[in-house]
């Protein structure tokens, strides 16, 4: 019986250290995180009409990108006008920029916009930085506009 009890608390030591070494490694663990967000105003009419108003046509079509880092993965989510081909377009450039795509999911959100997520692994050869990320599918998404 007295094997088995130290057994036991020997186990259970093991056990703390190994949960303080994890603990330890997780609060070591950088998170990186951009989100690049171009905002346009929004007036009202004295008819209550809400109406976008940022002075210039092409920053209304400018999509909300935000990346975020965790060990060698990345989660990515896009708000941008629906359109032909923009799914096509964002996915081939996630691919691009030498990311593999383990989960991604399309929403429209309203009657004019898509709300994309994609949580992708990051290869050897990947080599940008978040904010480089989000530029490159800024500009992949300005192209097929």
């Amino acid at each position: 019986m007295d094997i088995i009890l130290n057994d036991t608390v020997k186990y259970l030591e093991y056990l703390q250290q190994r949960v303080e070494l994890l603990e330890e490694h997780a609060a070591n663990q950088a998170t990186e995180s951009v989100v690049v967000v171009k905002k346009s105003q929004i007036t009202a009419d004295e008819e209550g009409y809400a109406d976008r108003n940022s002075g210039n046509s092409d920053e209304q079509r400018l999509p909300e990108i935000e990346a975020r880092v965790c060990n060698n993965n990345i989660r990515l989510k896009i708000q941008c006008e629906k359109g032909k081909g923009v799914i096509v377009k964002i996915l081939d450039e996630v691919e691009r920029l030498n990311l593999v795509i383990a989960n991604a999911s399309v929403v429209p959100f309203g009657s004019l916009a898509l709300d994309v997520s994609i949580i992708a692994e990051m290869e050897k050869e990947f080599s940008f930085s978040t904010k480089d990320v989000v530029t490159a599918l800024r500009c992949a998404l300005q192209a097929t506009a």
